[in-house]
């Protein structure tokens, strides 16, 4: 089967998210101006550089109370700070009850019953028990062509790992699990990995 998005596939769901698949989640935690609150996964996340260690988010859709985006992005835009926290299987019903539409008053952490602790470097919560967090400074915006899709870059200042994860040195997923995003409304749980030496490695 071949086809070009601009004319659409003929299936009964869009296929894309489920061909880009697994994807990390990161959960971002933000605060408005006002001193609000808000948690929302976004699946459209990845680390995207080392030195200084940078990761990146899309927010693809908008709500009648943020205009042309979401609340996670309108806080951004406001505050220029973030926090990416990394989901574990443990806490997928937490999750996905802070993926709503919710309006913008609404604090996802109480909503969900999530544990939150302040950040170190940045001025919002992170999800306390979270196998790690992320905070981040925004270095830039940027428009990506389409409705509302706006990709957020941010050098990350600050790093939480829990403790329970850190085995010999290395932070071991195994201790916790990653949940990753499929398409649909599929997703999956990492429970095995393996390595594999580079060209020229020992």
């Amino acid at each position: 089967m071949f086809y070009r998005p601009s004319e659409g596939h003929g299936l009964p769901h869009n296929p894309f998210n489920a061909i880009v698949t697994p994807r990390p989640i990161g959960w971002i935690s933000t605060r408005g101006a006002d001193g609000s609150e808000n948690l929302a996964p976004y699946s459209f996340f990845n680390a995207v550089a080392y030195t200084p260690p940078q990761v990146m988010f899309a927010s693809t859709s908008a709500k009648e109370d943020r205009g042309d985006t979401k609340d996670s992005v309108a806080n951004i835009r406001d505050t220029g700070v973030f926090c990416v926290n990394i989901v574990e299987y443990a806490m997928r019903d937490a999750m996905n009850q802070s993926s709503g539409a919710w309006a913008k008053e609404t604090d996802e952490f109480d909503l969900a019953g999530i544990e939150r602790a302040p950040c170190e470097t940045v001025a919002c919560s992170r999800v306390a028990r979270a196998p790690a967090s992320l905070e981040c400074k925004l270095t830039q915006i940027v428009q990506l062509p389409g409705e509302a899709n706006f990709a957020v870059f941010g050098e990350v200042t600050g790093v939480h790992m829990r403790d329970d994860c850190i085995v010999d040195g290395l932070f071991d997923i195994l201790k916790f699990n990653p949940l990753t995003r499929l398409g649909y409304k599929d997703y999956a749980v990492i429970r095995e990995t393996f390595s594999l030496n580079r060209p020229g490695q020992s």
